[in-house]
C-alpha cells in the first residue's frame, strides 16, 4: 500500500505542475480547473451510485429494472446532467448475492463508470492490479481485506468503453428499517467496484 501512496503523491505533484504550466501558457484558466473540480464534487461521483444502490435495496422492482436495463433505470432518478454522457455510456450493473461476488476491472486501460463511481482510484489503473484481478481475483480481494469463501463464485467483469460495469453490493443485515438516505451514507465506491463489502459503521 505504501508504494501506491508514493505513486499517488508523485502523480499529484505532476498534475499540479502540468496544471500550472497550462495556466501559464494560457491554454486553460484557473476558473476552468475549478469548474471541472466542482463538477466531480457536486454532480458526478460515487454519491450518485450510492443513491442508485440504496434505491435498489429498498425497491426490488427497481433493482430488477436496474439489472435488466441499467441506463433506463438510472434515467428514472433525478440526477444532474452527464449521467449518460462522457464515461457513462452503456453502464451495466451486476448484483452481489450470498452465492456470487462480482469484481470490476479494466484490463486495457482505466475505463470506469465515472457518473456513478467518480474518478477511478490509482490501484484500479495499476497494471499489476489489472492483470492479477483477472488471473487470481480471490487472492487480490483477500489483499483488500475481503476473504471470499470458496463456496462463493467470484466473477470478474472487464469494463470498457463499450460497457462500463458497476456492482450492486449486498445489503448488510441490521438495516431493514433504514431510509434510502441512511443506506446511501454507508455505501462506498469500493463496494460498488466489488473490492469491499458494505458494513455498518461501529
Amino acid at each position: 500500500m505504501s508504494e501506491n501512496v508514493e505513486r499517488e503523491t508523485y502523480s499529484a505533484a505532476r498534475v499540479r505542475a502540468l496544471e500550472s504550466l497550462l495556466i501559464e501558457k494560457g491554454i486553460i484558466t484557473g476558473e476552468t480547473v475549478d469548474q471541472v473540480i466542482e463538477f466531480f464534487e457536486k454532480d458526478m461521483g460515487p454519491f450518485n451510485g450510492a443513491k442508485i444502490v440504496a434505491k435498489a435495496w429498498v425497491d426490488p422492482e427497481y433493482k430488477q429494472r436496474l439489472l435488466e436495463d441499467t441506463p433506463a433505470a438510472i434515467a428514472e432518478l433525478n440526477f444532474p446532467r452527464g449521467m449518460a454522457g462522457a464515461e457513462g455510456e452503456n453502464m451495466k450493473a451486476v448484483a452481489n448475492t450470498p452465492e456470487v461476488h462480482n469484481l470490476i476491472v479494466c484490463t486495457m486501460c482505466s475505463c470506469y463508470p465515472w457518473p456513478v463511481l467518480g474518478l477511478p482510484p490509482y490501484w484500479f489503473k495499476d497494471p499489476t492490479f489489472r492483470a492479477r484481478a483477472i488471473r487470481e481475483p480471490r487472492k487480490v480481494l483477500k489483499e483488500f481485506g475481503l476473504d471470499i469463501p470458496e463456496s462463493v463464485d467470484v466473477r470478474v467483469w472487464d469494463t470498457s468503453a463499450q460497457i462500463r460495469w458497476f456492482v450492486v453490493p449486498e445489503r448488510p443485515e441490521g438495516t431493514e428499517d433504514w431510509t434510502e438516505a441512511q443506506l446511501a451514507d454507508i455505501i462506498t465506491p469500493e463496494s460498488m467496484q466489488g473490492a469491499a463489502k458494505v458494513v455498518i459503521p461501529a
